[in-house]
């Protein structure tokens, strides 16, 4: 891993491939957290209506179950948030912000739970004293709940459609005569696990041959993994070919309504993105394939 810049993160893979990940700073991070605030505040606010009437029977009861609540919503919503959005909340969603590993792998859901769990700590005495402070310090903008979690926020940047002319064009891809399979792999490759796989043909040309083929046969084995198409779209693929297969299904656009094989809807495929960055390379998308 490199570190080049305060502001940027730059995770260079063993085949020499570098991505850069902008990160972002206690300011936007405490906007960030504003906003979810705002969202707990209101959830907490309705409960309170919703036990209201109890005050008058059990005051002391009802008071201990409110701050118990608050406690509960404060830390469940980070987390479901965060997990079901891939490392964001709301507040991040609104300001382009999301939660990654430091090491740029998938995010756990261990890591979403104790960089909240945490959080308490981070927001002593009042308004994130602890981890603003720890943010001011730290090299890559960690609070302490990141630094527990091994995780850093970054700025999603704007998408930038794939881009037919980077590539070859596609004279024929087996994965189209499977539709659902498709789908799948759209829904279960994150933004930056594609991106990997954009940037990997991509540089292709740059990599002395016995890296290439090892990096496109672990690059291959990741999204067999994932997906496993029938040996009738895959044989006689290599790895490389294989992969362009998975990127021009990843990316491809205009995508309509998918169906299974007996004509059952599936759910839209999520078209991923990649975005610009400081090199002026296209680096992994961290926005729409974690105060703060």
């Amino acid at each position: 891993m490199l570190e080049q810049r305060t502001n940027t993160l730059l995770i260079r893979t063993p085949e020499g491939v570098v991505f850069p990940l902008p990160l972002a700073g206690p300011v936007t991070r405490f906007f960030a957290w504003s906003i979810d605030l705002a969202c707990i505040s209101v959830a907490t606010i309705m409960l309170t209506y919703l036990l209201s009437p109890l005050m008058f029977i059990v005051p002391d009861l009802t008071f201990a179950t409110l701050t118990l609540l608050y406690f509960a919503v404060s830390i469940g919503y980070g987390i479901l948030t965060e997990w079901y959005w891939r490392g964001q909340t709301l507040g991040k969603r609104l300001l382009r912000l999301r939660v990654v590993d430091e090491q740029g792998l998938r995010l756990q859901f261990s890591q979403v739970a104790l960089r909240n769990l945490l959080r308490f700590v981070d927001a002593l005495p009042v308004f994130y004293l602890v981890g603003g402070i720890a943010c001011l310090g730290s090299r890559h903008a960690q609070r302490l709940g990141d630094y527990a979690a091994n995780t850093i926020v970054v700025r999603s940047r704007p998408g930038l459609g794939y881009d037919p002319e980077q590539l070859e064009p596609v004279k024929y891809n087996s994965f189209r005569e499977h539709p659902h399979l498709e789908a799948r792999l759209r829904q279960a490759a994150s933004p930056l696990e594609a991106s990997v796989a954009l940037q990997a043909l991509v540089r292709r040309a740059e990599l002395e041959p016995l890296p290439r083929v090892e990096l496109f046969r672990d690059v291959a084995d990741h999204f067999r993994a994932l997906v496993n198409f029938p040996e009738s779209a895959t044989f006689g693929l290599t790895d490389e070919q294989y992969v362009r297969n998975v990127v021009d299904s990843l990316f491809r656009t205009g995508v309509g309504p998918v169906t299974g094989p007996e004509g059952n809807p599936v759910s839209s495929p999520r078209i991923v993105s990649v975005s610009q960055g400081h090199d002026g390379h296209a680096g992994p998308a961290v926005g729409e394939g974690p105060g703060g």
